[in-house]
């Protein structure tokens, strides 16, 4: 409990930051000193304002989001200030929407506190039906960009004439480096949105620069977690999560193309990164190599991005597909509905349970899972896994395991430490840099230089231990054959 607000717990190894959830939920300009410095958030981050209708919640939401370049060309890159990883070693060049922190980029990375929200994704926005809702932009970039809210239910120009689609030339100019720009909305329908750039698309979007937009229903007294930064775990869920729900998640889907993100690595020329960014970069000839969920990859994700719940729970999963390829979603040891796709309720008659859903770019989905172990919807607790069922999802630059892998776990399955138990194996080289460099043996960990690289001395060992145990068969089975002679 802070300030008042209640936030659940997390049961995964790494968390997200309380106090961040807590100036989401009052408002940055609600909150104590305290929480307000322990956030990391500016006091105009997020701005709360009237009750306008009387129903026990504020009304008019004012939200600021920056944009941060992470692992770009800074001198710093190769220290630990600006690193941002998706795996183990692997540091693709990313920009993202960050919520407005105090201070610089570089500087916040020097920060513990504001570290955790510069990150991938840019943070899931929650916002209510019917707010008056302000979202400004203030462009510390060095490139122009735009924020296009798609699938929410907002005018073409706002209310002072100016275009509000956040399209270049067709609603207006790009907001250029040092300037900002207010878009404006009030939601008539609530549902799971999306929100990116629309400057040069192509590249600017598959850089990061998108996040989850949800509008949820009106409900009285209804405080929203505005900022949902990192894993998807929404610890402050809506009154209407609440009535048909036990826990929800936010779960973001995006695929990396490393060669687009090393570009931002070659020069500290904002000038010569535009041409090599916009002029030279062909995207038609694009290969995608990184494949992460809530700007993870595995095993990260099992360190965060864990869907958890225990026996006889009703889970609500919010998934955007964020990439340029579809995914085909699949669950392990359970059955799932989708009760909304691209924010639109599907009719009951279409809600059929099942355990692959193939979900194309931009396009959202609802999904309802029930742990009640039926047969059908769930087939009991475990440790259940949860990933793209296209093979390259679940790899890291063509390594696996790697990609969007996560699971479904119920926590008897779980370690004090929050890390899922394994079975006689250990997750610890999927934790070095070197496996993913492709330096180590894929099944070391439980056939130690059985399938290590030819001429080793394990390798050699090993062989020899395998001949002795063919020998030693041989020799037995010839043994029983000349006794029953």
């Amino acid at each position: 409990m802070i300030d008042g607000v209640e936030i659940a717990a997390a049961p995964t190894c790494v968390a997200d930051d309380p106090y961040l959830v807590a100036a989401a939920v009052r408002g940055t300009n609600n909150v104590s000193a305290d929480t307000l410095a322990r956030s990391g958030l500016t006091r105009d981050a997020v701005e709360k304002g009237r009750d306008l209708d009387g129903d026990g919640d504020p009304d008019e939401i004012h939200i600021r989001l920056e944009v941060a370049e992470l692992n770009g060309g800074s001198p710093l890159v190769d220290g630990p200030v600006t690193r941002y990883d998706i795996a183990p070693g692997v540091r693709p060049g990313l920009w993202v929407f960050a919520p407005k922190l105090v201070g610089m980029a570089v500087e916040n990375f020097e920060s513990n506190v504001a570290r955790e929200a510069l990150r991938l994704p840019s943070p899931a926005l929650r916002i209510e039906q019917g707010d008056t809702v302000r979202i400004t932009l203030e462009n510390s970039h060095y490139m122009p960009h735009t924020l296009h809210l798609h699938g929410a239910d907002h005018g073409f120009v706002d209310a002072g004439g100016e275009g509000n689609d956040g399209v270049p030339l067709t609603s207006e100019l790009p907001v250029m480096p040092g300037f900002s720009r207010t878009y404006e909305l009030t939601p008539r329908h609530a549902g799971t949105m999306f929100y990116h750039c629309h400057v040069q698309p192509h590249v600017h979007v598959q850089m990061g620069l998108q996040g989850l937009f949800v509008i949820e229903e009106n409900r009285p007294h209804n405080w929203l977690q505005t900022l949902n930064v990192g894993a998807g775990l929404v610890r402050a869920p809506s009154v209407a999560s609440r009535e048909a729900f036990d826990v929800e998640y936010d779960l973001h889907y995006l695929d990396l193309d490393r060669e687009l993100g090393e570009r931002i690595r070659w020069y500290n020329d904002a000038r010569l990164i535009t041409r090599a960014m916009h002029r030279e970069y062909d995207v038609t000839d694009a290969n995608v190599d990184y494949f992460t969920l809530n700007g993870r990859s595995f095993p990260y994700t099992f360190r965060e991005s864990l869907v958890v719940a225990g026996p006889d729970q009703r889970v609500k999963l919010r998934v955007v597909n964020g990439g340029s390829k579809g995914i085909a979603l699949h669950t392990h040891g359970h059955k799932f509905t989708v009760t909304d796709l691209d924010g639109v309720p599907r009719p009951p008659a279409a809600r059929a349970p099942q355990d692959v859903l193939w979900l194309p770019t931009a396009q959202r989905a609802d999904l309802a899972i029930s742990t009640r172990d039926d047969g059908l919807g769930s087939y009991g607790p475990g440790i259940w896994l949860f990933h793209d069922h296209q093979n390259r999802g679940v790899t890291t630059d063509g390594i696996g395991p790697g990609g969007n892998i996560s699971a479904i776990v119920d926590p008897q399955y779980l370690g004090e430490d929050g890390w899922p138990r394994t079975r006689g194996v250990s997750f610890e080289p999927y934790f070095t840099e070197a496996y993913y460099r492709r330096e180590v043996p894929v099944w070391q960990s439980y056939a130690p230089g059985l399938f290590g690289d030819p001429g080793s001395d394990r390798w050699l060992l090993a062989r020899l231990a395998v001949l002795a145990l063919c020998l030693g068969t041989l020799a037995a089975l010839g043994i029983g054959a000349w006794r029953r002679r």
